[in-house]
């Protein structure tokens, strides 16, 4: 019993550290982020205990105000820090996010010039926090940004569809963390969207909505109503088995934050538009959209989905991904109403 004792010593004390450091009102304590900061790839290490926001795009939303900027809450002290930024030409909207081993992974993404064109890009970039020292992995097979990403037995990433260079794709691309390799999965079968929201948790995709090419006249894009589930193979992590959900609760919504909480084996979803909006939350006339108060989850050992709340307070957008902390599941950053790209760190309601 000692002996047991003294080895969770070591996994308890950050915890007891955080819980004194967080009082019941958790949210309104939370500091703001160094700078106000939207389409931001988002991730987490030290098992929650460090929340990283990399890049993004500032609240002049114009191409000066795309960052390369990396930070980091500590929540041990509650207090933000700066890393060495993302390197490359230029900071980058729409990337996606994940850690393993002590390192983060950021995945594709797009450029921004100063005539508003946008240039989906496919570097893989590789952090070692020991080391402050930014790596290049092996770039994407196709470049994508705006994707849903997941990463299982703390080795494959998954890369599930997106927006490449030609147009939204259905493909699911798979990175070797231990190879530093890609290959192919089982394409999703349903329309290739770009903008969707979900999770990976116990080996099972789950995604929704995004952004769909119009097969009519009017804008480029429509919202995407689809929900798709995947069981990921134990023995071939190239092999999918995809299942199609029902309709989740809510309208079908574009640029939903979301987010697996491996814990409750749940995958979260909040915010996001009834319409298909550009990086400056405007729509395809160049109106400001308005954002879902609805947050759900899906279920992946009940196979269900709930509603947890209609009434969320400041809607989000545009975050790529809810992360999972010992205080909740946190948004970092976003747009909010009126357009208003903030540095605020809202807690997930849960129930």
């Amino acid at each position: 019993m000692k002996k047991l004792l003294v080895s969770l010593v070591p996994v308890l004390l950050p915890t007891l550290c955080v819980v004194s450091v967080w009082p019941a009102d958790l949210e309104s304590k939370i500091p703001l982020m160094p700078a106000a900061v939207t389409s931001n790839a988002v991730t987490t290490l030290r098992n929650g205990l460090e929340v990283v926001s990399l890049m993004g795009i500032g609240p002049k939303q114009t191409w000066d105000d795309v960052s390369n900027k990396v930070y980091i809450l500590r929540l041990t002290s509650a207090k933000w820090s700066s890393a060495p930024p993302v390197p490359g030409v230029g900071g980058r909207l729409g990337a996606s996010a994940t850690s393993a081993k002590d390192k983060i992974f950021v995945f594709g993404g797009f450029l921004l010039d100063g005539h508003g064109n946008e240039f989906t890009v496919p570097d893989v970039n590789i952090y070692v926090p020991s080391m402050q020292r930014w790596y290049r992995g092996t770039d994407m097979p196709v470049g994508v940004d705006s994707t849903v990403i997941g990463i299982n037995h703390d080795r494959f990433v998954y890369i599930v569809g997106g927006r490449s260079k030609n147009g939204p794709v259905n493909s699911v691309q798979v990175y070797d963390l231990q190879k530093n390799s890609w290959s192919q999965a089982t394409p999703f079968p349903g329309t290739a969207v770009f903008g969707s929201a979900g999770g990976l948790g116990d080996s099972t995709i789950v995604f929704v909505d995004g952004a769909k090419k119009n097969s009519g006249s009017g804008a480029n894009y429509v919202p995407s109503d689809e929900c798709w589930m995947g069981r990921i193979d134990k023995k071939d992590p190239n092999k999918i088995e995809w299942v199609k959900l029902p309709p989740h609760p809510g309208k079908a919504r574009f640029g939903i934050v979301a987010g697996a909480r491996e814990k409750d084996r749940q995958i979260l979803f909040s915010g996001g538009s009834a319409s298909v909006h550009n990086y400056r939350g405007l729509d395809s006339e160049g109106k400001p959209v308005s954002f879902s108060t609805v947050t759900f989850s899906y279920d992946v050992r009940a196979n269900k989905w709930e509603e947890l709340t209609d009434q969320t307070n400041d809607a989000h957008s545009d975050v790529r991904g809810i992360v999972s902390t010992p205080i909740g599941p946190l948004i970092v950053g976003g747009l909010l109403r009126n357009n208003i790209v903030t540095a605020r760190v809202a807690i997930v309601p849960r129930y």
